[in-house]
């Protein structure tokens, strides 16, 4: 039985190899995250193949940004499609006119903080201002939640931070930067393991190369899971 606390990231070339991957992982999976590098291969019919024929939750990660009224059209494009999760930059104007767009639709909107392949030194290097990325991912967390989020994306590290926030109850904390012990970092830079993001606050994890590159990935999954069941990973904060 799947743990939906473990969502695994189809970060493979194709839908094909989604699919391939999604029926070996079978009923230990039931969340996947389609990311923008899977858009191209044909990410929007896998996501809707997934959830349609093989009842899974989807997690459609965007990152969309650009002008208020291309949000909402694209939004509301998007929610057609009965995704669970979809994710926008956490800007205060973009997640307001995110909310426009998603309508009556179940779809939750998830805004973006610092992506967790980053750090300070990035941060001095696209101009983001001065200060702790830590404070920066709450700061902007709560203005992203204050304009009608219901969750963000932030890494395990500021987790406990976000979970803190008045605005925060009730809401979605997801995860990225997430890898198992032994597991290589990769491009990630702030990183926890399974149990410790769940401990910090996060609802979700996400994992992918930790899964699809491994030799066995459904043992790799079964492994997560049973690291998320964990007295490790209780959240005190929860």
């Amino acid at each position: 039985m799947s743990d939906d606390r473990l969502i695994v990231a189809l970060d493979v070339g194709d839908a094909y190899s989604g699919l391939q991957l999604a029926e070996t992982l079978g009923d230990a999976v039931g969340f996947y995250k389609i990311g923008l590098g899977m858009l191209t291969g044909g990410g929007l019919a896998l996501a809707n193949e997934l959830k349609e024929e093989h009842g899974k939750r989807i997690f459609l990660d965007m990152k969309l940004f650009d002008i208020g009224a291309t949000i909402t059209a694209a939004v509301k494009g998007l929610a057609q499609f009965d995704l669970d999760l979809l994710t926008v930059h956490g800007d205060p104007y973009v997640v307001s006119a995110a909310r426009d767009g998603v309508g009556q639709s179940q779809t939750k909107i998830m805004a973006v903080t610092i992506l967790t392949s980053l750090d300070r030194a990035d941060l001095d290097g696209a101009m983001i201002r001065d200060g702790a990325i830590a404070d920066i991912v709450q700061e902007r967390a709560g203005r992203a939640l204050e304009a009608g989020a219901d969750g963000v994306i932030c890494s395990p590290h500021e987790a406990h931070l976000v979970r803190a926030l008045p605005e925060a109850d009730g809401k979605l904390i997801v995860t990225p930067g997430v890898r198992p012990v032994g597991s290589d970092a990769g491009d990630q830079k702030r990183i926890m393991t399974p149990a410790q993001a769940i401990a910090a606050g996060a609802d979700h994890v996400v994992v992918g190369r930790p899964v699809w590159k491994s030799k066995n990935p459904k043992e790799s999954a079964l492994a997560i899971l049973q690291e998320l069941s964990s007295p490790q990973a209780l959240s005190p904060n929860k």
